[in-house]
């Protein structure tokens, strides 16, 4: 209670909502973080994600909190315009080691260790997300096309569909993801639904040519990477400290 009382007094808010936690969670909360900063992402995350101590352990150790103060989210602009929450709601990077892939791994191994691993994926991504399917197929004209992985974003209200490469970002997945978005909206999506999303999930991305991409962009897309193998959370830490201190010599 000590521990509590130091922690929060300052910040009323934040005290308030420490009473819609568990308490293992709260314990988690105040053991593995610093900053009431980094405390206040976590509380707000476990209250919109409702985590189990295990879940938000994993957010904890996988450092998320690092991950998105030091992302650089690649958005399309009409992505922006036609979903405002896009950018609360995804993230440049995702952890993926809970699927356990080999170094070395084709495009299918990504994609079946995530239907074999479907409720730590979303977790990952954020409960809002429904499955809808691998593969999903796509008949347009004579020709059969297959989305890797469509889901349903229930927030958004839009389907969200998910093209899986283990290579770094090239620009000519942007037209053939442009082309999965039109069809799925034509064929696929309810009157009542908003436009489709499409994430291009890539190994790496140079941000460079992500942006160049992008510029022209007249769809809904966000490119983001996959990590197999946990950050090293301190390296994290170090990075964070470095970009704080460049603020600061910035604003002096």
């Amino acid at each position: 209670m000590k521990q509590f009382y130091e922690n929060y007094k300052d910040s009323p808010k934040l005290s308030a909502l420490l009473r819609e936690l568990s308490w293992t969670n709260n314990l988690l909360i105040i053991s593995k973080t610093k900053s009431i900063q980094e405390k206040e992402f976590y509380i707000k995350l476990t209250i919109q994600e409702r985590y189990s101590s295990r879940e938000l352990e994993r957010q904890l150790d996988s450092a998320l909190f690092e991950r998105m103060l030091l992302s650089d989210k690649k958005l399309s602009a009409v992505l922006r315009e036609v979903h405002p929450k896009a950018e609360e709601t995804f993230r440049d990077s995702y952890m993926l080691d809970f699927l356990s892939l080999p170094v070395i791994h084709s495009e299918k191994d990504l994609r079946k260790a995530i239907v074999g691993n479907l409720k730590q994926f979303i977790i990952e991504f954020g409960k809002d997300f429904s499955f809808v399917g691998e593969e999903y197929r796509l008949q347009v004209g004579s020709k059969d096309f297959f989305v890797d992985l469509l889901f349903f974003h229930r927030e958004l209200q839009c389907l969200v569909a998910i093209d899986l490469k283990i290579t770094d970002f090239q620009p000519e997945y942007l037209g053939k993801m442009e082309f999965y978005l039109e069809a799925l909206d034509n064929i696929v999506k309810k009157s009542h639904e908003k436009p489709s999303v499409g994430i291009i999930h890539c190994k790496n991305t140079d941000s460079k040519v992500v942006q160049y991409a992008l510029n022209r962009s007249m769809s809904p897309t966000l490119i983001a990477k996959y990590e197999t193998i946990l950050f090293d959370k301190s390296l994290l830490e170090r990075k964070l400290d470095e970009f704080f201190q460049l603020e600061q010599d910035l604003e002096n």
